[in-house]
């Protein structure tokens, strides 16, 4: 009898069709953009399975967020022009040299003041030629894209004050480590558990010699990192190499989009941001709670590279903002799967969404509270921030999109 009533319905179902061509045609249409077989969507290609987000409610978040209406981050300065090509990280050596920053076209570079002004100081892979990775401007394009694995794509960048190595987290190469004179860095973590380190992001140094590191996912690698934001999907996970033993181990996995890491200044705990949560969080090392993960701040955007200041207090950089329209895809996986295999540049859907990206730069203590916000609402120095180092008296923003360097006095 079920079978018959089935067997009916679906008759039914069909005629219904039939009788209505206009039906009949979106139903075709709507199945074409779902199968997206031509993969002339932004996830064409790719196994795209979105899930729903843990993340604070956007009302929330906003509601509570302490802004800043004067947008002071668009008084800082743009330096170096078309010198740099998405310097992600910056940092100085233990004499003060610097900075040093990693690029798009796979060297790490050293500011050797205004006579000498920038010189290649290290690459993370032999086959680097300038012929092939040298793109100049266009290093920050999609012009870049199809050789960045072959040149690498350097990111997060470490000194260890005793050693005077620089440690780099390379997105194709995994940890790396190059000597106080620099030159071809050496590989020491590209695998974990038998399986890729397939986007390392950040790093940091513990005093005892181990070094923690992120893996954003392990799914999509740095080209496609958009679409670890667009699906949700959770394979990051936060890495300890031991340099005694030559082995990594992973300390947290299950992470969205794990990016930046930074240890506390008695290093008791360490803080590191999952970008598509839009969060900050605490991984106590020492003490009671060691070994558990508090969520010490929701923020309004995309968080990227944590980094400490003398008072040990925390800088963490912003691609902001989240919007309502993105909250109704967070919670809707299934719209996303549609919405995202449209026929459509991606920038064009964040558009729709009424996403129009620019930076923030917030200051915590450690126990996540806001201590300061600085914004450029306009986007008039950077529409896309990365890493912001607090120097002698100046701030140092690093932008893994745009061809320059910012910077601002501070305080």
């Amino acid at each position: 009898m079920e079978k018959r009533i089935r067997q009916l319905l679906a008759r039914r179902d069909h005629e219904v069709l039939l009788q209505h061509p206009t039906l009949l045609l979106l139903a075709l249409a709507l199945g074409f953009v779902i199968m997206d077989p031509l993969e002339m969507s932004p996830v064409g290609g790719h196994d795209f399975r979105p899930v729903k987000n843990d993340i604070a409610p956007y009302n929330r978040v906003v509601a509570n967020w302490p802004w800043d209406n004067h947008s002071r981050l668009g008084y800082a300065k743009l330096e170096f022009e078309d010198q740099v090509y998405g310097p992600e990280s910056l940092e100085f050596d233990s004499l003060g040299r610097g900075p040093y920053a990693g690029l798009a076209d796979g060297r790490i570079i050293r500011w050797m003041g205004e006579d000498e002004g920038w010189q290649t100081f290290a690459l993370v892979t032999r086959t680097w030629t300038e012929k092939l990775c040298a793109k100049g401007v266009d290093s920050t394009t999609y012009k870049q894209w199809k050789v960045e694995e072959r040149c690498g794509r350097p990111l997060g960048l470490r000194f260890d004050k005793k050693t005077g190595d620089l440690y780099i987290a390379d997105a194709y190469h995994g940890l790396m480590v190059v000597g106080p004179e620099g030159g071809i860095a050496t590989s020491l973590a590209t695998y974990v558990d038998g399986t890729p380190v397939l986007f390392a992001n950040d790093l940091d140094i513990h005093s005892n010699g181990s070094i923690f590191f992120t893996d954003s996912s392990n799914k999509y690698n740095r080209v496609d990192h958009f679409l670890i934001m667009l699906e949700g999907e959770a394979s990051g996970r936060l890495l300890r190499y031991d340099p005694p033993t030559g082995t990594t181990h992973v300390v947290l996995d299950g992470l969205a989009f794990a990016n930046g890491v930074q240890l506390s200044q008695d290093q008791s705990f360490l803080l590191f941001t999952e970008t598509t949560n839009c969060r900050l969080l605490k991984y106590w090392l020492e003490g009671p709670k060691s070994g558990e993960v508090e969520v010490i701040a929701d923020l309004p955007g995309f968080p990227d590279n944590v980094r400490l200041n003398e008072k040990g207090e925390f800088w963490v950089a912003i691609d902001c903002c989240r919007t309502r329209a993105q909250e109704v895809l967070i919670h809707n996986p299934w719209i996303r799967n549609i919405y995202f295999r449209l026929p459509v540049r991606i920038s064009y859907l964040a558009k729709l969404m009424g996403m129009k990206m620019y930076s923030v730069i917030s200051l915590f203590n450690d126990q996540g509270r806001v201590l300061d916000v600085l914004e450029d609402r306009n986007g008039e120095i950077m529409q896309l921030v990365s890493e912001v180092r607090e120097e002698k008296g100046k701030l140092w923003i690093g932008t893994v999109a745009h061809n320059s360097i910012a910077t601002l006095s501070y305080p």
